[in-house]
C-alpha cells in the first residue's frame, strides 16, 4: 500500500471509530435542503434540528422511525493527497524541497454519521427516541524542510498526524403543541446520554500503521440537553432552538515524540482540545402541503478544534418541491460565516415515496472538487 493511500485509510479509519461528536448529524432530507431544519424538519427528524417540531405532524401520524440514515462528507482543501504523492515520488532535492513547501500547512478532514429514530406523536407529550453517532477527523502534516538537512533527513523527520473526536448519543426529544392567545406555539427538549470518544495518532510519513490508531483512545460519559420552540401561523413558521446547552472542553491524550534523523531532530504530535459548546440557531420559512422555503442562521460562532481551523458559523438555504406525495425535489446551500474566505456548499437530493408504503431520501453536497459528500435516508411512518 503507498503512503498516501494509508493515509487516507487513517483518516476515514478514524472517522469510523464507534465515535461521534458536537452537533454534526447526518439526515438525508435536511442535508439535501443545505442542512436546514429548525423550522422545517418532520416528527422524525425533529431532534436533529429542533425538538419543538416533535410535536408538528399530521393527524394520520400514529407511528414513525427511521431505520437508518447515514452517509459522510470529506473535505481536502489543499489536495493533501497529490502533495504527499510528489513528495514521495520527488527524485531530486529540489523536487523534494518544493514538495515539502507545497504540503506544509495542509489540512484534510473526513466526517461520518449516521442516526436511528423511533417516533410516537400524540396529543399530550409527542416523543422520539433516537440515537445519533458522527465523527470529525483530520490529519494534517509536520512538515521538516531544513534547508540544510539531506532528503533522506527530511522524510524521516516528517510526520503525519491524525486526530478524530465523536460523540454518540442517546436521547429522548419531548414536545408539547399549544395554542396561547390565538399564537400557534410548540416547545420541546432533548435529555440526552453522551459518549465522547477521541483518538490521537502520530508516525513519520514512512511509517506511520493503521494497526496504532487505536493505541491513543479515550472515551468519557455525559450527560447534555437541547432545547427549541416553534410558531407558526398557516404555512409560515419562525423557530429557535439551542444544542448542547452543558459546554465541556474536551483533551485527548498526549501523544508527543521526538523524531530524530543525523543528529537532527523534530517535535511531533502533541494534545488536542475541543470545545463541545452550546449552538443556538435561528429558523424562518415556509412550510407548505407541497412546498417548503426555509432559511436556518447560527447566532453564534462554535468552536472546536483549537488548532485546526474548523470554527462554525452557518447560514443555511433549503427548498423542497412535494409532487403527489411521490416525488420529492430538493435543492439548498449552505456557508461557514466563521471565515471570510470560506466556499459555499451547494446541495441536491430526492425523496422517493412508493405507494407512501416507505420513504427513501438520498442527497449530496459539493463545495469543489476536493470537498464533497452524501447520505441516505430509510424512514417510514405510519
Amino acid at each position: 500500500m503507498n503512503k498516501t493511500t494509508k493515509l487516507l485509510a487513517t483518516s476515514i479509519a478514524l472517522a469510523s471509530l464507534p465515535a461521534t461528536a458536537a452537533n454534526y448529524a447526518i439526515e438525508a432530507r435536511g442535508d439535501a435542503m443545505g442542512g436546514v431544519g429548525v423550522v422545517s424538519a418532520n416528527f422524525l427528524t425533529a431532534p436533529f434540528y429542533n425538538p419543538a417540531l416533535v410535536a408538528i405532524y399530521r393527524r394520520n401520524d400514529d407511528f414513525g422511525m427511521i431505520t437508518p440514515s447515514f452517509g459522510g462528507n470529506y473535505n481536502d482543501p489543499d489536495d493533501m493527497k497529490s502533495n504527499i504523492d510528489a513528495v514521495l515520488d520527488a527524485t531530486t532535492s529540489t523536487e523534494v524541497t518544493n514538495a515539502l513547501n507545497k504540503l506544509d500547512g495542509n489540512q484534510a478532514n473526513v466526517d461520518l454519521g449516521g442516526v436511528v429514530a423511533f417516533a410516537i406523536p400524540n396529543q399530550f407529550v409527542a416523543a422520539n427516541a433516537f440515537a445519533k453517532a458522527y465523527t470529525e477527523s483530520f490529519a494534517t502534516p509536520n512538515v521538516y524542510n531544513d534547508a540544510t538537512a539531506t532528503d533522506q533527513q527530511k522524510l524521516e523527520l516528517t510526520a503525519v498526524e491524525a486526530v478524530s473526536i465523536g460523540v454518540t448519543e442517546i436521547g429522548l426529544s419531548l414536545a408539547k403543541y399549544q395554542t396561547f392567545m390565538g399564537q400557534h406555539l410548540s416547545f420541546g427538549v432533548t435529555p440526552k446520554i453522551q459518549r465522547i470518544y477521541t483518538y490521537n495518532y502520530v508516525a513519520t510519513i514512512n511509517d506511520y500503521d493503521l494497526s496504532d490508531v487505536r493505541e491513543n483512545g479515550a472515551g468519557e460519559t455525559a450527560f447534555n440537553i437541547d432545547a427549541g420552540a416553534l410558531w407558526f401561523f398557516g404555512p409560515f413558521r419562525v423557530g429557535f432552538s439551542a444544542t448542547n446547552l452543558i459546554s465541556r472542553d474536551i483533551v485527548t491524550k498526549d501523544t508527543t515524540r521526538t523524531l530524530t534523523s543525523g543528529g537532527r531532530s523534530n517535535d511531533v504530535g502533541g494534545q488536542y482540545s475541543y470545545k463541545l459548546e452550546p449552538v443556538y440557531t435561528v429558523g424562518a420559512g415556509i412550510v407548505a402541503d407541497y412546498f417548503t422555503l426555509s432559511v436556518d442562521y447560527d447566532i453564534n460562532e462554535a468552536k472546536k478544534f483549537t488548532s485546526f481551523d474548523d470554527n462554525e458559523q452557518m447560514i443555511r438555504v433549503g427548498t423542497e418541491v412535494d409532487i403527489l406525495r411521490q416525488l420529492k425535489l430538493r435543492g439548498g446551500y449552505y456557508k461557514n460565516l466563521a471565515y471570510s474566505g470560506s466556499e459555499g456548499t451547494i446541495t441536491a437530493g430526492i425523496g422517493l415515496s412508493p405507494l407512501n408504503l416507505f420513504q427513501l431520501d438520498i442527497s449530496a453536497n459539493y463545495t469543489n472538487e476536493n470537498a464533497m459528500g452524501a447520505s441516505i435516508n430509510f424512514l417510514a411512518s405510519y
